[in-house]
């Protein structure tokens, strides 16, 4: 990708109601499963910097670092952040083992440069016993789209299977729920319309939709968070501890 095609991309996830749910939840859950830590906690493959900054923006002592295989987007997470930026691989992480508390990987598993049981390894080497892994990952492989070519999503995954890959890395998965549930069948016209020809979803949307979507994504927050694992939906996100 071009330099402006990632500058955009770093002006809609700031507004896009998807980006904004996404952000919010991964935040949420990780803050109830995580303790206090001395480690540094990484946005793993953390694009151009949307999650990285609302971590800085929490305070989280240590602060968070990033890591990013494109350098031009790197640069971008770390200007819209404050924070470092690694440039490199999940499939080879640049740190010590047991060097990290916490790690939030945000589809990235779904990436055709990335392997998904080297990347889990790796992740697992490098988390201090008791850390967490926070994954988003896209869900159903039926579902795969015009969209999924346009942002290089090779793979498309089911919750058992996603699970199952956890655990075989060695993590204990303690939460495993879909979401974007309640606008799912709004996805599934759209990717079936628009399966060989047709744009991402990472585009702005009017600002009367966007709000909509983003209170109706809120609703699942909300539900997620009293402890209810919805059963189907566009993502799947896990919390899952290094053993």
């Amino acid at each position: 990708m071009e330099r402006r095609e990632y500058e955009l991309m770093a002006a809609v996830e700031d507004r896009l109601w998807w980006y904004r749910g996404l952000r919010a939840l991964a935040a949420e859950l990780f803050a109830r499963h995580a303790s206090a830590a001395r480690q540094p906690i990484l946005d793993a493959g953390c694009g151009t910097g949307g999650l990285l900054a609302r971590l800085a923006a929490a305070g989280l002592r240590p602060a968070p670092l990033g890591l990013e295989y494109d350098r031009t987007a790197a640069g971008i997470a770390a200007a819209k952040s404050g924070r470092p930026v690694a440039v490199g691989s999940v499939n080879a992480l640049p740190f010590a083992d047991r060097a990290l508390a916490g790690m939030f990987s945000l589809d990235v598993l779904c990436h055709r440069m990335v392997e998904p049981d080297r990347a889990l390894a790796e992740a697992h080497r490098c988390l201090e016993t008791g850390g967490i892994l926070l994954l988003n990952l896209p869900a159903y492989r039926w579902l795969a789209s015009a969209h999924d070519a346009r942002v290089h999503n090779a793979r498309r995954f089911g919750r058992r299977e996603a699970v199952g890959l956890l655990e075989a890395a060695g993590f204990r998965v303690r939460r495993a729920t879909h979401w974007n549930s309640f606008l799912f069948p709004l996805m599934v016209l759209r990717r079936l319309l628009s399966r060989e020809h047709g744009d991402s979803d990472v585009r702005p949307f009017p600002a009367p939709l966007n709000a909509l979507f983003g209170a109706v994504v809120a609703v699942e927050r909300r539900l997620i968070g009293w402890g209810l694992d919805l059963p189907f939906g566009g993502s799947i996100m896990l919390v899952a501890e290094k053993r």
